[in-house]
């Protein structure tokens, strides 16, 4: 995708979420976070818009000390001011993207074609999971997100987040893996595979495509129904398209340890 394309997707999604936690109202709880509020959505996904708008619009080289999660939730704004200051700084975020010149440099932490590329990829797909989480809490129909976007989103959750993961861990701890889980996209073509280590704890390795041999289970299905199974916004089944085929075990072992939960 190009970064414009990701840029239109964040402003659309970020308008929809806002209008979305309206409808639902501050204190409505959010099922797909639990322990959420509406206003602590609002919260969240403001801060990391201002965070992230801050490595595109200072040049950060380097991360920067965040206040912790709870901090975040219980601070200002009061609730009175909390929908203005979100649309607030989403707008500024996208209005940082597209001035940033296409050679930006500054600070991210999954690989990408430019640190442009990056931050404008990542808060796309950062605020359209929260948009579902926000039409999740006004008991809405979620707006599925399109075929080539939600691969893309499949994309970066498995070779940027489970990659991450996977490069972190030790030579003998990578070569040592068990088990394997294949993701396909029946619609885009897409495939990927993810080798857990012996323990199914964490991800041994990553690739693109179906690997040399049949995985130990098989998630399948189209990519929007992927997409939110994979981010924990949906289950497999018929409602999004997706089945989940193979050793149970390891299908656990997913749930639990690789999907991500906000």
């Amino acid at each position: 995708m190009e970064v414009a394309d990701y840029i239109a997707s964040l402003e659309r999604d970020g308008q929809l979420l806002a209008a979305a936690a309206e409808r639902a109202g501050l204190a409505g709880p959010v099922p797909s976070c639990p322990g959420w509020q509406v206003r602590d959505l609002l919260r969240h996904q403001g801060h990391v818009h201002r965070w992230a708008g801050r490595f595109v619009t200072d040049r950060l080289a380097d991360a920067v000390p965040e206040p912790a999660e709870a901090e975040i939730l219980a601070g200002d704004p009061a609730d009175g001011q909390l929908l203005d200051w979100f649309r607030a700084g989403h707008a500024a975020l996208v209005a940082a993207l597209r001035a940033a010149p296409a050679d930006l440099t500054c600070w991210t932490f999954l690989p990408a074609p430019s640190p442009l590329a990056f931050w404008a990829r990542r808060q796309a797909h950062e605020t359209e999971i929260h948009r579902v989480d926000a039409e999740l809490a006004a008991g809405e129909a979620i707006t599925s997100p399109v075929t080539a976007f939600a691969a893309d989103g499949v994309d970066e959750l498995i070779m940027g987040f489970l990659g991450r993961q996977a490069r972190r861990l030790t030579d003998e701890q990578r070569a040592g893996h068990g088990r394997s889980v294949l993701v396909r996209a029946t619609d885009d073509g897409s495939e990927w595979q993810v080798a857990l280590t012996e323990d199914d704890s964490r991800t041994a390795s990553v690739q693109r495509g179906s690997g040399t041999g049949p995985a130990d289970c098989t998630l399948a299905g189209p990519a929007a129904g992927l997409y939110l199974v994979l981010w924990n916004r949906a289950e497999a089944g018929a409602a999004t398209g997706v089945s989940a085929d193979g050793d149970a075990a390891v299908l656990r072992s997913w749930r639990d340890g690789r999907r991500v939960t906000w």
